[in-house]
């Protein structure tokens, strides 16, 4: 079979077209595709990278915060308890006598430290006592501090207030 000039032609110019339809189908466009995928990935690694750098940074903090207070916890005197150390204060501010109930808590671990809690309710006491005493029992040398208190007026007194807080401390 003979094909004459405008077959040939014809015959060219498709088998060009299919030449450049396999090219790109099978050649460029998977190409670019992977590449698009290659270029989220690289975007999510960089994302998650982000996110480490962040954590570490964060738990950086933490560490050099719990390294400080081991630092306190050390300074501390060994035979330290918190129920003592609420008694003894109490006694400095002259507020013992008002002491109405002091109750220990079970300890809570958390992590490498122990944290220990005493409720008590002081009644009857006025707003300078009140003060006095949080700002003696308030001791980061000692690594106590007030977790939650709830002041009230006393009933039967004019003046006076009742106040129930939560103290806590770190152990090891």
């Amino acid at each position: 079979m003979k094909l004459g000039r405008r077959e040939k032609i014809l015959v060219s110019l498709a088998a060009c077209f299919i030449a450049v339809f396999v090219l790109f189908q099978f050649i460029i466009f998977p190409f670019f595709d992977k590449r698009e995928v290659i270029r989220r990935g690289i975007d999510a690694k960089r994302a998650g990278l982000k996110e480490i750098v962040r954590l570490r940074s964060e738990y950086e903090s933490y560490k050099r915060g719990a390294d400080g207070i081991q630092r306190y916890l050390k300074g501390r005197i060994k035979s330290f308890t918190l129920f003592s150390f609420l008694e003894q204060t109490a006694g400095k501010a002259r507020v013992k006598n008002h002491i109405k109930y002091m109750k220990p808590s079970a300890s809570r671990t958390n992590g490498r430290f122990k944290e220990s809690m005493v409720e008590m309710k002081l009644d009857k006491i006025n707003l300078k006592q009140l003060v006095d005493y949080l700002y003696l029992i308030e001791s980061p040398e000692n690594v106590v501090s007030i977790k939650r208190i709830s002041i009230k007026d006393n009933k039967g007194a004019a003046g006076y207030l009742d106040a129930v807080m939560q103290v806590i401390t770190i152990e090891n």
